[in-house]
This record gives structure tokens, sequence and C-alpha cells, in this order.
């Protein structure tokens, strides 16, 4: 008995060293397998940055702020609408904003008067976080 356990063993030894050998040969990764396409952002998982976009519209819709980071100049108002079928905010983290809660169609206005970055965030998804630069 024991010596069948041992061929078991030894051919189970085997067989797992031939497939690492056969796993080990072969070319290197195609492009394809070396930079596998991005998957959906899902809350909390880190994303890429966006480049800031020259605008005075965000879109909220997907969870997340669209773009992620607006650039206008100071005296502009900027208008954010739920696109969402969930409710959401759009809260300064610092404090010179906050809307109440918007439904689905609508939108939140704020003008914003002197220069500065401003990060904001949704209250009710707090991993929903965007920003808007004003220069002058």
């Amino acid at each position: 008995m024991r010596l069948y356990s041992t061929r078991l063993v030894i051919a189970a030894a085997s067989a797992a060293a031939g497939v690492a050998i056969v796993a080990g040969c072969g070319g290197g990764p195609t492009n394809a397998e070396a930079a596998p396409a991005p998957g959906p952002v899902m809350p909390g998982m880190a994303s890429i940055p966006e480049a800031p976009v020259a605008t005075n519209v965000v879109s909220i819709e997907n969870f997340a702020y669209s773009p992620a980071i607006a650039t206008i100049k100071a005296g502009t108002t900027v208008t954010w609408t739920n696109r969402d079928q969930d409710p959401h905010t759009v809260t300064a983290m610092s404090g010179p904003f906050h809307s109440p809660v918007l439904n689905t169609g609508q939108s939140f206005r704020h003008t914003f008067t002197a220069p500065g970055r401003f990060d904001y965030l949704c209250t009710i998804h707090p991993f929903m976080t965007a920003t808007v630069v004003v220069t002058t």
C-alpha cells in the first residue's frame, strides 16, 4: 500500500512539474495580455484622474460628477444636474456651497466669485468627489 501511495505522489509531482514546464514555455505576453483593459470604476475604487475641463456644466451620472475637474473664471455660475435615478447632493468640503438633495432631473447652481480650488462631494455617497478650479 505504501508503494502505491509513493507512486501516486511521484506521478502527481511529475505531472505538476510537466505542467509547470509547459506553462513556462512559449513567448512573452502579447500586448493584450500585458495591459488589461480598464474595468468599471466602482464605489470606493481609485480611478484614473481626469484632466481639467473648461465648462460650467456638471452632470451627475453613474454615481460620479462629470467632469471630475471643472475649470472656470471667477464670476461664473456652475450648474450641476442629477441624471441618476438616485438622489445626490453637491456639497463643498470647506463650506461655500451646499445643495439640497437633488432628485433625478433636478439642478443646483452656484456662482464662484473668488479664485481658488473648491473640492466637493455628495453627502449621501461620500465616495463621489470632484473639484471646481476658479481662475482670474
